[in-house]
């Protein structure tokens, strides 16, 4: 027997990625990026180069930089993401000139200050020049509070405080990597958004289009040859929107529900005077999420509206042409009679044309 070329790294999926266990006080710095497929392999060779976990899952690595610094490392569908963890007085200088020369396009860094108590907390708030009418704060579980504005700093991070206050040290990790992945899959679902937004307009033209086109097929005088061209470039037109947008809007849809389980997973717990987790999350994400969505919703309705027209007008192409070789030997009344079906298809289409405006309105609520 033999092992499936697959086996390792499928069983190697089931384990937790954790994080090395957080220590009071220290810091955490974080990116999540996003790394081209040409430079893949050298990102793997940098960061394998300077581990010293058992390499069981080529998804994750972790080691030791430098005294006090270790860094734990992920590969992740799109892109990677890589954290620093340094101890209190520990150096960071090296370990983040090294971060900073591999082939990364980040998405999202962050620094996060972990210190004993709230009162410790409000002293380190100053220096993270958090703004204070932005500033959400609330306790994740029983013990742990967290701070920050979610902006970015002048020098490129965004800040978090994090008052441990007495948290069992392995609650407190699990804790801040849920937190981090909230802000991170938040981060990549937000993504979708500017496609979502730059395929309305699209939509919209393709609709005024699909309108117009349907009214022509009720047309008894159009050209039955130049309609058809246009449908079909109407039809391309369409496919090439949802093609543009499915994988995008898709990966928002998966990250969104990530979102959703990790802000359960964290049992926030407000704080008055303060905006929570979950406050900012319904006030600023779900909007983009559902944004997203109902672009998808649109895109698929158009689509479906634009492909029934085009097997109409396909249909009362195919009847019209039958009804011509039908009536060649006729005259009189018998050539009007057979051609009052495909009249009456046309007028049915004349009515559908009339909805799709109606119609349109119903997918943008």
């Amino acid at each position: 027997m033999r092992d499936h070329e697959l086996r390792r790294s499928v069983v190697g999926e089931m384990h937790l990625r954790r994080w090395p266990q957080v220590v009071v006080p220290s810091r955490i710095v974080q990116w999540v990026a996003i790394v081209p497929e040409a430079e893949r392999s050298a990102e793997y060779s940098a960061i394998d180069a300077r581990s010293n976990h058992q390499r069981t899952n080529p998804a994750h690595r972790a080691g030791t930089l430098s005294p006090g610094v270790r860094f734990a490392w992920e590969r992740h569908s799109e892109g990677s993401s890589l954290a620093l963890f340094a101890e209190e007085g520990a150096d960071l200088s090296e370990a983040l000139t090294w971060a900073e020369e591999l082939p990364l396009q980040v998405l999202r860094a962050t620094t996060i200050r972990i210190v004993a108590d709230d009162a410790a907390a409000e002293a380190v708030l100053p220096e993270l020049e958090l703004i204070r009418d932005e500033l959400v704060s609330c306790l994740i579980g029983d013990r742990v509070r967290m701070w920050s504005d979610f902006r970015i700093k002048p020098d490129g991070f965004g800040h978090l405080a994090i008052a441990a206050n007495d948290a069992e040290p392995g609650d407190l990790t699990r804790q801040l990597q849920r937190l981090q992945e909230l802000g991170n899959y938040r981060n990549r679902a937000l993504l979708g958004l500017p496609v979502a937004r730059g395929a309305w307009p699209r939509l919209d033209k393709a609709e005024e289009r699909l309108a117009a086109l349907a009214g022509r097929v009720a047309d008894s005088a159009a050209d039955d040859d130049e309609l058809m061209r246009e449908l079909s470039a109407l039809s391309l037109e369409l496919m090439a929107v949802s093609t543009a947008i499915g994988f995008r809007m898709d990966a928002t849809e998966a990250y969104a529900r990530l979102v959703e389980e990790r802000l359960e997973q964290l049992d926030c717990r407000p704080i008055p005077g303060y905006a929570s987790l979950i406050d900012f999350t319904q006030r600023r994400f779900l909007p983009a999420a559902n944004t997203c969505r109902a672009t998808t919703r649109r895109a698929r309705a158009v689509g479906a509206r634009g492909r029934a027209v085009v097997a109409a007008a396909r249909a009362d192409r195919g009847a019209n042409r039958r009804s011509e070789r039908a009536v060649a030997p006729l005259h009189g009344t018998q050539r009007q009679d057979a051609t009052q079906a495909p009249a009456a298809g046309r007028r049915l289409l004349g009515h559908c044309a009339k909805l799709l405006p109606a119609v349109a309105c119903q997918a943008r609520a």
